[in-house]
This record gives structure tokens, sequence and C-alpha cells, in this order.
């Protein structure tokens, strides 16, 4: 669990007031490393595939990612929030 503070919600407040994709790529590039963004790409993708049913073995030869990581997103999409906030606004 993430510890709440000042300076995360400024930073979640500044993400919230962000527009249009093109300042996400700005914004994104300038706060973190190529690797950084397309790590979460990619666990964004591995929620996608087990929401659409997908096994372990099928995420990981597409993704790559170890069953570990996969284990974790999907106890993510089955016990928290954000994954399902998120899909029910935008994951049609």
């Amino acid at each position: 669990m993430i510890n709440h503070d000042k300076e995360l919600d400024a930073l979640f407040s500044t993400i919230l007031r962000l527009e249009t994709l093109e300042e996400c790529y700005d914004f994104f590039e300038d706060l973190c490393t190529i690797n950084e963004i397309v790590d979460m790409k990619d666990r964004f993708k591995v929620a996608l595939l087990l929401k659409e049913g997908q096994t372990y073995e099928q995420i990981e030869k597409q993704t790559g990612m170890s069953s570990a990581t996969i284990s974790r997103i999907n106890r993510c999409l089955q016990y928290g929030q954000g994954y399902q906030n998120v899909f029910n606004k935008t994951v049609k």
C-alpha cells in the first residue's frame, strides 16, 4: 500500500490535469525512464490479458513477463481497486 503524502498527492493531481495523449507522453517521458514506461505498459497489457481469461502460460509466451509478476497483477485484479476502476472507465 502506498503511503499518502503531499508530494504524491501533488503528482497524482498533476496527472489528473493532463488533457491529451501528447501531454501524457511529454510528461511521462520527462518523469520516467523509457524502461519504466515500458514496464507499466507491459503490466497493463498483462492485466488486460488476464481480464480476457488468458492463462499464465499464454501470457508468459506473449509478453515475456514472469509468472510471479503475472500472479501479482492477478492478485491486484482480484482484490485491488486500481485496475478495476480503470477498466470500468475505459475498457469496453
